[in-house]
């Protein structure tokens, strides 16, 4: 891959390693479709001390990502733990630093999609994913789910939505991803992969 070939950014945040793995898996959907790569990113935590800094780059994992990963990306899939039924707030504050994207329209027409680890099972999946749509609509985004032509998600006994990719990770100890949990996160990563080059052919 090149400089100039499209990517999906698939930008997350994650506390105990369950949500980075997702994004391991999506990138690894993406990767199955010719003429697109995945470019995996996280964010930084935020800190209640206004003093605290981070340094650029993190000690381990993915590189922070810019807003220039954001604004050149042909699609995005955007991952967080729940917390109360909502994205992190690492990734919340990342989103609101992207007014002058809004402003120039430069998101607007790609597809984009949302993926989500809780620790119990009923601890806010789906309520999570759906409000991590709204910036993403409000970008003009065209979002992307899970169809139920996908066989797992009728099979899975642990995550999985048609709003996107979920993972339970559990309450005590954290359990690993289930075999359905990885299906749908690389059926997910080429299906948006596969809608960011139709719609990116059709610009």
């Amino acid at each position: 891959m090149t400089e100039t070939t499209p990517y999906v950014l698939v930008l997350y945040y994650s506390r105990n390693g369950q949500t980075a793995e997702m994004a391991t898996q999506i990138g690894r959907g993406v990767a199955r479709v010719a003429g697109i790569e995945a470019r995996i990113r996280t964010v930084p935590p935020v800190s209640p001390d206004t003093a605290a800094s981070l340094p650029p780059v993190p000690d381990a994992g993915a590189p922070y990502a810019t807003k220039a990963d954001l604004a050149e990306c042909a699609g995005l899939a955007l991952g967080s733990p729940t917390r109360f039924g909502n994205m992190a707030a690492p990734l919340k504050h990342f989103l609101d630093g992207t007014g002058d994207l809004w402003l120039n329209g430069k998101l607007a027409g790609k597809p984009a999609g949302a993926f989500t680890s809780t620790g119990s099972l009923h601890g806010g999946q789906e309520t999570t994913l759906l409000t991590m749509m709204m910036p993403l609509l409000h970008h003009g985004m065209v979002l992307c789910g899970l169809p139920y032509s996908e066989s797992a998600l009728n099979e899975t006994a642990t995550g999985g939505t048609p709003y996107g990719p979920s993972h339970w990770a559990g309450t005590g100890e954290q359990q690993a991803l289930s075999d359905h949990e990885k299906t749908l996160c690389q059926a997910f990563g080429e299906r948006l992969a596969r809608l960011a080059i139709k719609l990116a052919n059709q610009a």
